[in-house]
């Protein structure tokens, strides 16, 4: 499977589309990302919350079980790790059942079982990634929207339901929001963002306790983590890229994981001057993967496009396999001062 996503097979159909679509279906498969953020999780649980809300029948396919820190945003849904389980609902509902697919880019990002979801018809595509080209038989892509999230409070108030929204859904749907805008920060939150993020607030969600569970809940390990992580700081061209990393022997030495790692690039990001920070994560299967963070007209999605990947203007990633932490910065770097030039 080649990590660049297919040409568009439909149209952009828009949210009205989708709708339709959901009230004609009894049973949803939701599927999202693999190594799920906030608001890929926020969105697939708020997603399937609305819809049993609607009295519809939701499944959550997620190839490994959800991070702790965001746990919390599915219980008491049906959630399925197991593929050939949900072969097996798919089968048992016949052709009343629609896959839907929220916060990915490209159907590479679905996961080794992705093929297996994509076989469900109708299959929606929601997504807010500028690098998606579509992959599905409904697509509802816009780029300029905050987070997925935000879509699918859109989504609940086409389908009627936003009125009635429950209070587990709202959390979902603000986790969504707060963390793909970097607490509010990034360019692409808008006026609308902000009236989404207060009638989530008119339906029971307390800020407060959000932030709390996102950023309020450092392990001993992960203190000690990020001060391995920010001594390995470098910086380029003027100080406007600053590039940290992780490898496998500081998650083994400090008793950590990469859900550990987080919020780690905002510190890079922070610093001042600094346009672009970058993130390389050493993982088990000899992938590196990077994140990349930044500022005002910086375009790093399209620098991630060169490497098979995709994101945001100030939000992007991808990965690369047969390389060290060493060579794919020093792959990227002569990518990312065209950015900076441009």
């Amino acid at each position: 499977m080649t990590s660049r996503p297919a040409r568009r097979t439909a149209a952009n159909v828009g949210k009205k589309a989708i709708a339709q679509a959901i009230q004609a279906a009894g049973n949803f498969v939701l599927a999202t990302h693999v190594r799920p953020d906030g608001d890929a999780l926020g969105s697939l649980f708020g997603l399937a919350r609305i819809l049993t809300g609607l009295g519809k029948q939701a499944l959550c396919y997620l190839e490994e079980p959800p991070p702790e820190l965001h746990s919390v945003l599915g219980a008491g849904l049906r959630l399925e790790t197991d593929i050939e389980r949900v072969r097996a609902v798919v089968q048992a509902c016949g052709a009343d059942i629609m896959g839907i697919c929220l916060d990915c880019g490209d159907m590479a990002r679905l996961g080794k079982n992705g093929p297996a979801l994509r076989e469900i018809r109708p299959f929606a595509v929601i997504d807010h990634h500028q690098s998606n080209e579509g992959f599905g038989d409904l697509h509802w892509i816009e780029p300029g929207r905050s987070s997925t999230g935000e879509m699918v409070y859109d989504l609940a108030v086409e389908l009627g339901a936003a009125e009635n929204l429950s209070f587990e859904a709202a959390e979902c749907l603000y986790t969504a929001l707060v963390t793909d805008t970097g607490s509010f920060q990034y360019d692409s939150t808008t006026a609308h963002t902000f009236a989404v993020a207060g009638r989530l607030l008119n339906r029971g969600v307390r800020p407060a306790v959000i932030s709390q569970r996102l950023y309020d809940n450092a392990s001993f390990g992960s203190l000690q983590l990020m001060q391995l992580v920010l001594s390995t700081l470098q910086t380029f061209f003027d100080d406007q890229v600053a590039v940290i990393q992780v490898s496998r022997k500081m998650l083994e030495t400090t008793g950590t994981d990469y859900e550990d790692c987080g919020s780690l690039i905002d510190f890079p990001r922070s610093i001042k001057g600094v346009r672009a920070a970058v993130f390389l994560k050493e993982r088990e299967d000899g992938e590196i993967s990077v994140s990349i963070r930044a500022k005002g007209d910086c375009d790093v999605a399209q620098a991630a496009a060169q490497f098979g990947g995709g994101g945001h203007k100030n939000a992007a990633g991808f990965r690369l396999h047969g390389q060290s932490m060493e060579q794919v910065r020093d792959l990227l770097l002569p990518v990312l001062e065209k950015a900076l030039a441009q």
